[in-house]
């Protein structure tokens, strides 16, 4: 699996050249089929290409995205089809034409060998609202565009793209014009909530300023979408680990975002009860969120700017064995202070005490603590476009490593000092960013702690508590009295 962020620059094309021209004659597409699934803030495209080898010895096949299609991704994963495993994928960068992806193979194939390898790939900020601005009680609907034609180095067969939608009212979509070349009957069809575009026939290799100047064309779509367009701005995470108390203290401080049509005019408490009492609430407006929080859960808290909010439903589960196999999990029902609607914003907090028992294993071999804290609870649907993760170990941690799920942006090793603390715990700080719903992953933090470190908690209690002990005896016996008996 591999992740980019945008703020990556891509290299230059005069670097780029001979990545383009080695990929030519080694493979051959029979067919490439891309599913698009629509969606808000995110959108999941599946690419399944059918490969076949034309020279011997071939262990490296080139994926290409389109320019535009590259920087709005923010997870990439390839597999063989019908396998769980990833392969390999490696950045070769990429020009105006086109960013090339080196997805390496799990076997070595020989002439006429084939293989059919999957794309996965979830875009973020890919669709936006049309109209821009919606009246409370309008429907709600997203505009998303894309490249007509797969880009490939190699030479392609036939090529469709099936864009699906989560309803069937789509209001329209492109027709793409100077395609008679490549097709033979249709050169778009829809049914029902999916457009097709294609097939398309007899392709070149693709990946070059001619092709795409010459065919290539964005084709876009508007339709219905029945859910909110959520994105959190931002996400700090705090994960606390204390061994004394047995305990992993998880706590959330989200900006949260409809990022849906903004609202038009004013906004009616009376209309929004009423499609309340009938049901009939607009798919812009917010009015509750469900999240799924790990199970064995304790002294959940949920408070935005002003306060505690005590309209939110928790069910918790019991808790489950670190090596046990369950889908259980505690459900919390989140209920706003006030509706969401499209462009309007939400503070909160949220977090959770659990067993360390559920997240820490002991390498006896290294002595070593090994802890798992997920990066993120996810909201179903929402981008997270800033997150902080940040993990509190134990005072006295020594010999700390870590290991992320997904690359980060960056990392930091730092001092926390809190009550009863004497010299600070060790801190780790991963900074992320385009957080879809494939990167719900586990950082792994493994340290040790010795003996002197663990009694340096009790000795700080006990020493506090002795320190106020004898200011109260020495307390006593002072008079401070200005006039005596």
């Amino acid at each position: 699996m591999l992740q980019r962020w945008r703020t990556a620059p891509l290299l230059l094309v005069g670097l780029l050249s001979p990545s383009f021209t080695l990929a030519g004659p080694a493979f051959e597409n029979t067919a490439i089929v891309r599913t698009v699934e629509l969606g808000g803030s995110l959108v999941h495209v599946s690419t399944t290409y059918a490969v076949r080898a034309l020279e011997p010895g071939q262990t490296v096949y080139q994926i290409a995205l389109g320019k535009d299609e590259r920087e709005k991704t923010s997870w990439i994963e390839a597999k063989v089809k019908g396998q769980q495993t990833s392969l390999k994928v490696e950045e070769l960068g990429g020009d105006i034409a086109g960013h090339l992806l080196a997805v390496t193979l799990p076997k070595t194939l020989a002439v006429n060998g084939t293989i059919n390898l999957v794309l996965e790939t979830v875009q973020t900020h890919a669709a936006y609202p049309w109209p821009e601005r919606a009246a409370q009680t309008d429907p709600q609907a997203l505009k998303y565009g894309t490249d007509l034609f797969i880009l490939s180095p190699y030479q392609t067969q036939v090529q469709r793209t099936k864009v699906k939608a989560s309803s069937p009212t789509i209001h329209s979509y492109t027709t793409p014009e100077n395609v008679d070349e490549f097709v033979r009957d249709g050169s778009v069809t829809k049914s029902g909530a999916t457009i097709t575009y294609g097939p398309y026939y007899n392709i070149d290799p693709s990946v070059n300023a001619e092709f795409v100047e010459k065919h290539q064309q964005e084709v876009v779509v508007h339709y219905n979408f029945d859910y909110p367009v959520l994105e959190v701005k931002k996400l700090q995470r705090s994960a606390e680990i204390s061994h004394w108390g047995s305990n992993l203290n998880i706590q959330d401080n989200i900006e949260l975002r409809n990022s849906g049509p903004a609202l038009k005019g004013q906004f009616s408490r009376l209309e929004h009860q009423s499609q309340t009492y009938f049901h009939t609430q607009s798919a812009h407006v917010v009015t509750g969120l469900t999240q799924h929080l790990p199970p064995g859960i304790r002294n959940a808290y949920f408070y935005d700017l002003n306060g505690n909010v005590s309209t939110s439903r928790l069910r918790t589960t019991p808790s489950v064995p670190k090596n046990a196999k369950s889908n259980q999990y505690s459900v919390l029902e989140l209920k706003p202070r006030y509706p969401i609607l499209g462009g309007w914003n939400y503070t909160y907090t949220l977090g959770w005490d659990a067993p360390l028992e559920d997240s820490v294993s002991w390498d006896s071999k290294n002595e070593r603590y090994i802890v798992g804290v997920p990066v993120m609870t996810l909201i179903p649907g929402a981008v997270v476009n800033e997150a902080e993760v940040k993990i509190v170990l134990p005072e006295g941690a020594t010999d700390v490593e870590f290991l992320s799920p997904f690359p980060a942006l960056s990392s930091s090793v730092s001092t926390h000092t809190t009550y009863l603390d004497t010299t600070g715990r060790p801190a780790i700080t991963l900074e992320y960013k385009d957080l879809t719903d494939k990167h719900t992953g586990t950082i792994y933090v493994s340290y040790k702690v010795s003996l002197s470190a663990h009694l340096k908690k009790p000795i700080a209690v006990a020493t506090a508590f002795f320190g106020v002990f004898a200011f109260a005896l020495t307390a006593r016996r002072v008079d401070l009295r200005l006039h005596k008996k």
